[in-house]
């Protein structure tokens, strides 16, 4: 607990993309269980899902169309 501050956007960005890999470190989970609002994660993590799950789609259609005579 020596960082009061609560975690910057790079920061719960981070976390974010660490939790959805699976592969979050003890200091950062306790910084951000301690100093970060949960809202923030939230939005974060609702925006990720979102972005990745049109970047998947996109991918798909792509493929689709060049795949398909």
């Amino acid at each position: 607990m020596t960082d009061p501050k609560p975690p910057t956007l790079w920061q719960m960005l981070h976390s974010v993309l660490a939790a959805a890999f699976g592969v979050q470190s003890n200091k950062n989970r306790e910084r951000d269980f301690t100093h970060g609002k949960p809202v923030h994660f939230i939005a974060l993590g609702i925006a990720f899902t979102v972005v990745f799950a049109l970047l998947l789609f996109g991918v798909v259609q792509l493929v689709l169309h060049l795949a398909l005579p």
